[in-house]
């Protein structure tokens, strides 16, 4: 299996390491080329207005639109989220996204960069201790729709999603040394 992370923008190099100390062969993607011959898509966390306008400029965003509808499964955390929801509450002007989960989603929920914080998380799916979650000006899903499944929340707002074959996470797994939720995207979306 070739898992590509989205190296436009973004904490990709993270996502790389955690993905290869759990066995799967991960690899940078920024070209038509490379995005075609992957079998699996992390979208990283950055910046969700600036991934979108570099995937556009790149001519990659229809592409990794189009790959995604056809159900390449796909994982995004924190920007990620962002980028695989259905919609956004209050855009960006001309902000778009690839779409995969029936989720909007709001952009910095959470509050500003000096809001940034970590808690532990129950996380539907995972076994073990609870699961530490690292949110910086994190989002989290406003609304869900039909056959979204929520697997983590804050408060009455889930932070952690799945629908088919795509996962999404306000919060950055790849920023800590527990690579619990890398796993179960591979076993659980790239492996059924």
């Amino acid at each position: 299996m070739n898992v590509g992370v989205l190296a436009l923008q973004g904490d990709f190099r993270e996502h790389l390491a955690a993905l290869a100390e759990c066995g799967v062969n991960a690899t940078p993607v920024k070209t038509a080329e490379e995005i075609k011959s992957i079998d699996a898509l992390v979208i990283p966390g950055g910046e969700s207005t600036t991934i979108s306008k570099l995937a556009k400029s790149f001519d990659l965003f229809d592409l990794i639109k189009s790959r995604i509808a056809s159900g390449l499964p796909t994982y995004g955390s924190c920007a990620g989220m962002i980028m695989v929801a259905k919609s956004i509450k209050d855009p960006a002007s001309g902000q778009e996204t690839f779409g995969g989960i029936n989720i909007e989603v709001e952009r910095n929920a959470f509050g500003r960069q000096v809001d940034s914080f970590e808690e532990d998380l129950e996380f539907k799916g995972l076994t073990g201790p609870k699961f530490r979650a690292v949110f910086i000006r994190a989002p989290w899903v406003a609304k869900s729709g039909e056959g979204v499944e929520v697997l983590s929340e804050i408060d009455g707002h889930a932070v952690a999603v799945r629908q088919g074959k795509v996962l999404a996470t306000s919060f950055h797994p790849e920023l800590t040394s527990d690579n619990r939720i890398h796993r179960y995207f591979i076993e659980e979306m790239c492996n059924k």
